[in-house]
Parts: structure tokens; C-alpha cells; sequence
């Protein structure tokens, strides 16, 4: 999905990083602060622009994808307008591209039955707490069907139970819309528990030192297992290789010296 991408700037932010996601994955990036995921993120949103390296969405430029919708994105913050409703908020998008009332009411009447808020339609952002108002962030993400969605940890602020509720709620959502998903956490378990494959990047300028599969089972029945998962030793087993490689990376050591976790390594691919 994307390719080498530089950082912008009078920092480099990213270097060498060679990266492909296949459609109906969900990839995780994961690393210290200021290595970069946010911004790789960015470039895929064509909200940066890379200063060499080539990048392309669906076989696009990032901003022919964005033009065409191909991607949503969800931030850490929900960022909803306070003087719409629920239902309005998630309109928008819709709206925008000049979908017609009708239209526009039955999308956002499916999306909200998907993130379990439906009763919640009329109501004002305000009235929501934090967890339901990134629903309503994700559902207006989904809003023209997008192919890719792009998310910076949009679970970072929550509680630890409502984020792993959250975490259910979007594997649920992959399950039964079959978008790829960038994902950015500071959270190892959040990314074992959600990923087909964890990358894990150095300190800036940001690098793949590990792509990581994880191999817990399809998204659907991840969220049906759901605590009995997260207590399962193989969930165990593969944090600690994601730990052991992101202690890998933040140390410098180079890739041949990352294999002792045992865990596929697919970096430099």
C-alpha cells in the first residue's frame, strides 16, 4: 500500500522505512515517542508531504486516494463539532460530498447501529463520555466506505476498561467491514491484541527494525474471545517478542541480533 517515505523539514523524521500493507490488514507501528508513527501516518493521509522515497495508496498517489475517499482517519482526540448531533457529526463527510438527506440519514443510521450507539443519535457530543464520542469519531471515518482506515491512537486518552471495550468494538468493525487499518499505539498489548502484524520502529529518524506477526486468530474470533485471549499465554508470548524488539531497536542493535524472541521477523523486506 505504501513505500519509502522520507521525513520533512529541517528534522528527519523517517529513513529508509520500505513498508507494503495488504488490503484487510490491520497493522500496528509502534515505538518511542518521536520515532515517527504519527508522521508516517500523515504521509499516508497526504497531511505531510515526503522529502524523497515514493509512497502510493491502492496503487495512487496519497493525494488522488484522498480525493477519492479511499481512506477515514481517527485521531486521539475525537474532534467532533459540539453543535451537531451525534447523527449530524457522523453525516458530515456525506454531506460534504453532497449525498443527498435521505442518503445520508440511512448511512449514519447503519453506522451507528455498528458502533452500538443508536439510541444516542440525538444527542450533542457534550453528553457523550469519551469512549462513545471516538465511536462516533470511528463511525464518521467509515462514513464513505473507506478501504483504508487510519488511526493515531484513538484510544490513548481512555480508561483501561473502556479502551479494551473499544478495542472489541473495532475488531467487531474490521470483521465486518474488511478495511485495512494503520494503527498507531504506545500500547505493546493494544497492538498484539488488534494486529495481523506489529511494526515496531527506532528512535527518530524513524526505521522498521521488526515486522511482526502476531497470529491470534481473525478479528472476528479475537473479539469473541476477548478477556480468555488477552490471558492466553500465546498473547503473552507475543508481547514479550514486541517488547524484546522494541528494546532491540531503542538499543541500535542491527537486525541479525533481533531473532532471540523467537517470533517471524519480516524487517527488510
Amino acid at each position: 500500500m505504501f513505500g519509502p517515505a522520507g521525513g520533512a523539514g529541517g528534522t528527519v523524521a523517517l529513513s529508509d522505512v520500505d513498508l507494503t500493507v495488504a488490503a484487510g490488514e490491520l497493522v500496528s507501528l509502534i515505538g518511542p515517542s518521536g520515532c515517527g508513527k504519527s508522521t508516517l501516518l500523515r504521509l499516508v493521509a497526504d497531511l505531510d508531504t515526503p522529502t524523497s522515497g515514493s509512497l502510493t495508496v491502492f496503487g495512487k498517489t496519497p493525494a488522488r486516494a484522498r480525493a477519492d475517499q479511499d481512506y477515514g482517519i481517527a485521531f486521539q482526540q475525537a474532534g467532533l463539532l459540539p453543535w451537531r448531533s451525534v447523527q449530524a457529526n457522523v453525516e458530515l463527510p456525506l454531506q460534504l460530498h453532497g449525498a443527498s438527506r435521505a442518503e445520508r440519514a440511512a448511512r449514519a443510521a447503519e453506522l451507528l447501529a455498528l458502533v452500538g450507539l443508536t439510541d444516542f443519535a440525538g444527542h450533542r457530543p457534550d453528553q457523550l463520555s469519551g469512549g462513545m464520542q471516538q465511536r462516533v469519531a470511528i463511525a464518521r471515518a467509515l462514513a464513505r466506505w473507506p478501504r483504508l482506515l487510519l488511526m493515531d491512537e484513538p484510544f490513548g486518552a481512555l480508561d483501561e476498561m473502556t479502551r479494551e471495550r473499544l478495542q472489541d468494538e473495532l475488531l467487531k468493525i474490521r470483521a465486518e467491514t474488511g478495511a485495512a487499518v494503520v494503527f498507531v499505539t504506545h500500547s505493546i498489548p493494544e497492538a498484539v491484541y488488534l494486529s495481523d502484524r506489529v511494526v515496531v520502529m527506532t528512535p527518530r529518524p524513524g526505521r522498521v527494525v521488526a515486522d511482526l506477526e502476531i497470529a491470534l486468530g481473525s478479528p472476528a474470533e479475537r473479539a469473541a474471545r476477548g478477556i480468555a485471549l488477552r490471558e492466553d499465554p500465546a498473547f503473552f508470548e507475543r508481547v514479550s517478542t514486541v517488547r524484546e524488539a522494541l528494546h532491540a531497536g531503542e538499543a541500535g542493535l542491527p537486525a541479525r541480533d533481533r531473532g532471540a524472541a523467537g517470533a517471524p521477523d519480516r524487517a527488510g523486506r
